[in-house]
């Protein structure tokens, strides 16, 4: 079995949920109180292993994940963060809409930088979404867009953020082994 560490980027407006997701998956653990992110904070967790199609080895990965601070500016430092990246997780808020314009601007600088990198969309706070179908519409389109699928999370309740994670390990085992 190989073991190969693999950086992600969680990339979204601020507030969208960046933190409460990795806090979620790395700690199985959520807080109320809002943090804001100031810069960049990187955490780890090793994944279960999958097996590439194409070779049939198996691969555990391990993630460097990096919470991207919610990015208003885009300048070199912030690019410096995108470098290298295998992954991302364009994270928008399901009860804001906006937050799923930004994706587009966060997806071009991102594909600019990390042009192989393997991309998932979220939809976060699935717990206080209420069924709107303009949203979801658009968030889907996002999706198509960029060539991806689409998972919906609740940082809260743990819904959905297990799967965007393993779903990206799998994409990458995939075209990157």
């Amino acid at each position: 079995m190989a073991t190969v560490k693999k950086k992600i980027c969680l990339i979204g407006s601020f507030a969208v949920g960046k933190t409460s997701l990795i806090e979620r998956f790395v700690y199985d653990r959520f807080d109320e109180k809002y943090l804001t992110t100031i810069g960049v904070k990187v955490s780890q967790k090793a994944l279960p292993p999958v097996k590439n199609p194409r070779g049939g080895q198996i691969i555990q990965h391990t993630f460097l994940i990096w919470d991207i601070a919610g990015l208003e500016k885009f300048d070199s430092v912030v690019a410096n963060y995108f470098r290298g990246a295998a992954g991302a997780l364009l994270v928008a808020d399901l009860t804001r809409p906006e937050t799923i314009d930004h994706i587009s601007r966060l997806y071009d600088r991102f594909s600019v930088i990390s042009p192989d990198a393997v991309v998932i969309v979220l939809g976060n706070k699935l717990d206080l979404y209420k069924e709107e179908n303009q949203t979801l519409s658009a968030l889907k389109a996002k999706a198509v867009e960029f060539k991806t699928e689409l998972t919906l999370t609740s940082a809260k309740t743990g819904e959905g953020v297990e799967q965007a994670f393993l779903g990206l390990s799998e994409k990458i085992g995939c075209l990157n082994e």
